[in-house]
C-alpha cells in the first residue's frame, strides 16, 4: 500500500468507497502545504470507526475529493482519563490542550474557580487544537471539550467511580507523584486530574475538594509549576501508571 502523505480528521462517519470532500483549512493544507497530487494516499480517521486509507481523486479550487479505500486500524478503548483545569491564557491553554490530547485524555473540563482570571473560552479553538494534536500524534479519537462549569457544581455531582487526582502546590509529602498513586494501580476506578488557577484554590474550594469522594492530593515537587506544565507532568505520570495495567 502506498505510504500516506499525511493524516486528517474527518467529522463524519467513514465507510468503504465513501467520497469525502475536504474543504477550507484542510483543503488549503492538502493543496498548498502538502501539495498532494491525484492518486496520492491520505490516511483519515473519524474518532468513531477507526483509521482508513483514502485516495485523492481530484483537487479543485474549493475542495479536495477523496475516495475511501479500506480500514487500517479499528478503535481500541484506552484508559478513561479526564482533565479538569482552571482556564489560563489562550496561548498556554492551547499548548495544554495539545499535550492533554497527545497524552490520551478522553474529556477536558474547564472549571471556574474564585481565582480564575480567564472567564471567556473559545471551545471551537480548543477543539481545533485537539484535532491537530490527534492528527500529529496518530491518536484515533478526539477528546471531548466541555463548556466551562463552576467547581462547586462539578464536585457536587462528581462520579463515584472516578478518582480525582488533585495537584496541590502547597502539599509537602515525602512520596513523589507516582509513588503516591502506585498502590492504586490495579484499582478499577477511572481517573481525572485537577489543576487549579495560577493563584491556587480559595480556602472554601480547598475544603470542598478535600470533602469530595475519591480525591487524591498529590505534590508535583518543590517547584511551583505553571498550569500548562503541571497538566503535562500530571497526565504523563498517570499515563505511566496505567501503561502496563
Amino acid at each position: 500500500m502506498k505510504k500516506s502523505k499525511t493524516r486528517l480528521f474527518v467529522n463524519k462517519q467513514i465507510s468503504s468507497n465513501l467520497m469525502i470532500y475536504i474543504k477550507e483549512k484542510q483543503h488549503h493544507f492538502l493543496k498548498n502545504v502538502m501539495r498532494v497530487k491525484i492518486n496520492d494516499s491520505i490516511s483519515i480517521f473519524d474518532g468513531k470507526t477507526g483509521e482508513w486509507s483514502s485516495q485523492v481523486l481530484s483537487i479543485n479550487r474549493d475542495n479536495t475529493v477523496l475516495r475511501v479505500n479500506e480500514k487500517i486500524k479499528g478503535i481500541i478503548k484506552n484508559h478513561d482519563v479526564w482533565l479538569v483545569f482552571a482556564p489560563i491564557k489562550q496561548n498556554r491553554m492551547n499548548i495544554a490542550i495539545q499535550k492533554a490530547t497527545e497524552l490520551g485524555v478522553s474529556k477536558v473540563i474547564p472549571c471556574l474557580t474564585e481565582y480564575t482570571n480567564i472567564r471567556s473560552i473559545k471551545i471551537n479553538n480548543l477543539t481545533l487544537n485537539a484535532i491537530e494534536a490527534a492528527e500529529q500524534s496518530e491518536r484515533l479519537e478526539i477528546p471531548k471539550i466541555e463548556t466551562p462549569i463552576r467547581i462547586q457544581l462539578l464536585l457536587k455531582s462528581w462520579p463515584s467511580d472516578r478518582y480525582l487526582v488533585y495537584c496541590d502546590e502547597k502539599l509537602h509529602q515525602k512520596n513523589n507523584f507516582l509513588d503516591s498513586l502506585l498502590p492504586l494501580k490495579n484499582n478499577s476506578l477511572k481517573w481525572a486530574v485537577l489543576v487549579g488557577p495560577e493563584g491556587g484554590f480559595s480556602d472554601s474550594e480547598k475544603k470542598l475538594i478535600a470533602n469530595t469522594k475519591n480525591v487524591l492530593p498529590v505534590s508535583l515537587g518543590n517547584r511551583l509549576l505553571r498550569s500548562d506544565t503541571a497538566i503535562t507532568v500530571a497526565l504523563f505520570c498517570i499515563q505511566e501508571l496505567l501503561l502496563d495495567k
